[in-house]
């Protein structure tokens, strides 16, 4: 699979970033409804900057992300953007499932890993780790 160019202003790319967020304390918490809702989630914050989630999965204690960003993105605030969002979102919504499991506002892990695709797979590659996560019960 060739990656097309993208453009935005006077630069042609093809950015991918693999993201990795865990659960504070590693709580096994997320069920498939939590992680059906992850998903939506991120994907609105990922169209407010302008990228798109190309692929999502987790299991119980993390989650997988495969974003095309743009040259301008700042990745790091990014990140804490879909960090802030989803918790603050997720806590909410699915505050009964939760409150046994975090009994302070943190619900994801303060560290993130990001590795830029073609770096150390390609996005073949990434497609199908991410597709194949463990899914966790309903």
């Amino acid at each position: 699979m060739t990656t097309p160019l993208r453009t935005m202003n006077h630069a042609a790319f093809s950015l991918h970033y693999h993201l990795i967020f865990t659960i504070k304390y590693r709580h096994k918490c997320l069920n498939k409804a939590m992680l059906e809702r992850l998903r939506a989630i991120f994907e609105d914050v990922c169209v407010s900057w302008r990228c798109q989630l190309i692929e999502f999965g987790g299991e119980q204690d993390h989650v997988h992300l495969l974003v095309a960003g743009h040259p301008s993105m700042n990745l790091a605030r990014m990140v804490g953007n879909l960090k802030t969002v989803s918790a603050r979102r997720i806590r909410k919504e699915f505050e009964l499932e939760l409150k046994k499991y975090f009994w302070k506002a943190k619900f994801w892990n303060n560290a993130y890993a990001a590795v830029s695709a073609g770096g150390h797979a390609n996005i073949e590659t990434l497609l199908q780790y991410i597709q194949d996560q463990e899914a966790p019960p309903a």
